[in-house]
């Protein structure tokens, strides 16, 4: 018993020693290696501050001349045309891929060779979405019963009845207005289609708020001959005869929805007057993301780095035809 204890002891004193032996090896390696970079910086010195001044120096250029910038535009498509003006993005961007310069040029671009991507998404926006249509808030309910509400909400299928869509380019220069914003709106609203269908939609907007002061003003002269009735004064013949039944509660309240109504057409009619309506527009923004903006930092490190391994494999080269010799 005495001796299989003994042999216990003198075994974890040896994986004892062996294990502080490796870590006082794992050291002396990590300062070996330190020791190694810091000679190889200083007989290197000269080339590696070269490289690093080269970098930047390109670098800075290179920040300088290859901007890229991003432009906004939040747009409202009316008269059903979401699945259009999706259509018409996709068209566009294919053009830009494929550098068609001329088709660019034709819709009025100028400088097309300069922009790069053209893409398009919808604002996510639930409750303009439910307030347009009570149905909307209940077929969301139901299809939420076998989904995730965020993903519903996110898809194609839902995203594109939202109200307002965010269209998104790019060009590798600083651009105006002029030069790519108006060209890109005048060509999406370029449909003969939805051109007509604009016109009798305006058409029937206006019809229905001639409609609507006609009955506002027969209430008002409904309000009149009863508020004669009520003074005691005696009524026209040319007024609406007055009923004691008649609930003037009612008759308040169409007129207060009428003249609420007439207010949400003068505000619609304001958005119809295109066919993919610019409601806010946001033009240069500087693309700092990725590589863009960076290259006075990246290409120092790049430079120093390549150095680096074409010396490590030159010394690598070298051993192993050494020991191939010999």
């Amino acid at each position: 018993m005495s001796t299989n204890s003994q042999n216990n002891s003198e075994n974890q004193e040896l994986d004892l020693s062996l294990i502080s032996k490796k870590i006082g090896n794992f050291f002396q390696g990590i300062n070996k290696f330190i020791f190694n970079c810091i000679q190889f910086a200083l007989k290197n010195i000269i080339v590696i501050s070269v490289l690093f001044i080269i970098g930047v120096g390109l670098g800075l250029f290179l920040d300088t001349t290859n901007k890229t910038y991003d432009h906004q535009i939040i747009v409202q498509p009316n008269f059903g045309s979401t699945d259009y003006l999706y259509s018409k993005i996709d068209l566009l961007n294919s053009k830009i891929k494929e550098n068609d310069t001329v088709f660019l040029q034709k819709i009025g671009i100028l400088d097309p060779s300069k922009l790069s991507k053209i893409e398009i998404k919808p604002i996510v926006d639930v409750y303009k979405f439910i307030a347009t249509d009570e149905k909307n808030f209940d077929l969301l309910k139901l299809m939420a019963e076998d989904s995730d509400i965020k993903k519903i909400l996110e898809e194609n299928a839902t995203s594109k009845n939202y109200p307002y869509h965010l269209i998104s380019f790019s060009t590798k220069s600083f651009t105006t207005g002029k030069k790519t914003v108006e060209p890109i709106l005048n060509y999406l609203n370029s449909s003969l289609y939805y051109s007509q269908i604009q016109k009798e939609y305006i058409n029937n907007v206006i019809l229905k708020m001639k409609a609507n002061d006609v009955v506002i003003a027969q209430i008002d002269g409904f309000l009149n001959s009863f508020s004669n009735k009520v003074n005691g004064n005696s009524p026209s013949d040319k007024l609406v005869y007055y009923n004691e039944n008649t609930q003037l509660n009612d008759v308040i309240k169409t007129k207060d929805n009428l003249i609420k109504e007439q207010g949400n057409h003068r505000i619609e009619l304001v958005a119809l007057d295109k066919i993919v309506k610019e409601n806010s527009t946001t033009i240069n923004i500087e693309n700092k993301k990725a590589v863009n903006g960076k290259m006075k930092l990246i290409l120092p490190i790049l430079f120093i780095l390549l150095f680096v391994a074409i010396k490590f494999f030159i010394s690598f080269y070298k051993k192993q035809a050494q020991l191939s010799n010999q």
